[in-house]
């Protein structure tokens, strides 16, 4: 689908191709057209001054009755009888959203032997869990976990549904969501309830540059994923008390055309990267693959993880699973330490909500330095093995003397 050109209205002023962020109208004999590229953001409707621009009708004529969708569902990832980190973090954005629609917030658990893992689920702020248990849906399985999900919401219609950007809800959510036939919004950094009662999802758009918000006002459930590590996990309360729902899904549900025979953790001798109090972070600035041995020993020193930029990664001197930013991991540690890094938007909306954010560039201009908390102005090369050496001596902090600059303040060493 894409926007509509009335050609009795358009006057070929060529504005709509000045806002396309992808470039998908040209003028061709006086009039605009548009391609299959169109993204129907909108932004060509809202500059057309004659009105000549119109996006197509989005409502399917069989729209089910709306007004049967009720209570907000959040998706609850676990491994191995553990309850990621995440669906707490969603249980904390779920209890505000159910609060302002005053509607109940329920959980879900598919797996197996998960009464435990119900009862924290419930001390976090679920008023319902739906349990799912069968031995055939351990380990997970996209297939299957999506078949049993879909089920779900067809039995109990919810019209909020939210779960984890991790690598799991990736893998299935999208499937949920074809089934049911209604949107979901991946990658969330923001979630509301507007003045019309709708799920209103922002998340960033066109490389971290547009901070777009997404509704869904034609067909339930209204769907989005969160990354980790973006909402406040609510505290645990071990006297709250809930109502552990089991349901049972037909047995060719729980069938599935995949078998998963192994599962490989993967090995690494630094702290995971989206659950460290410390993170420390290498960019381009280390110049070559060797150079993050530095890097690892200094996540080690503090007990800390390690993070790479898309740069880095792309190179191939890390591997996915370090990079931070927009197409990586989104972190929030006590300290995050950037080495080397220049600070592209992309990067910092990954890292932002850090408590502590502090940068080590040689480059006092860079666009790091304006997101830190505190900023060193030296060679890494000469700073870093420093303040490891340091570290090794006394476990004391490097002696920097200040040089105030403008904006957030910066050493120079």
């Amino acid at each position: 689908m894409k926007a509509i050109i009335d050609g009795e209205k358009c006057v070929a002023c060529g504005e709509c191709l000045e806002v396309c962020p992808v470039d998908a109208i040209e003028l061709e004999d006086d009039l605009a057209q548009v391609d299959d590229t169109c993204t129907l953001c909108g932004l060509c409707v809202e500059v057309c001054d004659y009105e000549a621009i119109g996006l197509p009708e989005l409502r399917r004529e069989d729209t089910e009755d709306l007004e049967s969708y009720k209570g907000i569902w959040v998706v609850a990832e676990h491994h191995n009888g553990e309850v990621h980190s995440v669906s707490f973090e969603l249980l904390g954005a779920g209890r505000n959203l159910a609060d302002k629609l005053e509607v109940e917030l329920a959980a879900v658990l598919i797996g197996d032997q998960l009464e435990q893992a119900a009862s924290q689920l419930v001390g976090h702020g679920a008023d319902r869990v739906y349990l799912v248990e069968d031995p055939a849906l351990m380990p997970f399985n996209d297939e299957s976990h999506a078949n049993v999900l879909t089920e779900l919401i067809q039995s109990k219609k919810p019209e909020i549904l939210l779960a984890g950007a991790t690598a799991t809800g990736r893998s299935f959510i999208p499937r949920v969501a074809v089934a049911v036939e209604t949107g979901l919004t991946a990658d969330c950094t923001g979630l509301d309830i507007g003045e019309d009662g709708l799920l209103y999802q922002t998340r960033p758009a066109f490389g971290g540059n547009v901070m777009a918000t997404i509704i869904c006002p034609n067909r339930r459930p209204q769907m989005a994923t969160v990354r980790p590590m973006v909402m406040r996990r609510p505290g645990f309360d071990g006297q709250r008390q809930g109502v552990v729902e089991r349901f049972t899904p037909r047995p060719e549900a729980i069938d599935s055309r995949v078998q998963v025979l192994k599962t490989v953790a993967e090995h690494q001798e630094t702290a995971r990267l989206a659950e460290a109090d410390v993170v420390v972070t290498g960019g381009r600035g280390l110049q070559v693959p060797e150079n993050f041995k530095m890097i690892e020993d200094l996540a080690l020193l503090l007990d800390g993880a390690v993070g790479a930029t898309r740069s880095v990664v792309d190179e191939g001197w890390m591997p996915h699973s370090h990079q931070v930013g927009q197409t990586g991991k989104t972190v929030s540690p006590k300290l995050y330490l950037a080495c080397g890094v220049s600070g592209a938007i992309q990067h910092v909306v990954g890292m932002q909500g850090s408590e502590i954010i502090v940068a080590v560039n040689k480059d006092p201009h860079a666009p790091i330095f304006d997101v830190i908390n505190y900023g060193v102005v030296a060679d890494l090369f000469e700073f870093v093995p420093a303040f490891i050496k340091k570290i090794k001596e006394d476990r004391g902090a490097p002696k920097l003397h200040s040089r105030r600059m403008s904006g957030n303040p910066k050493f120079e060493v």
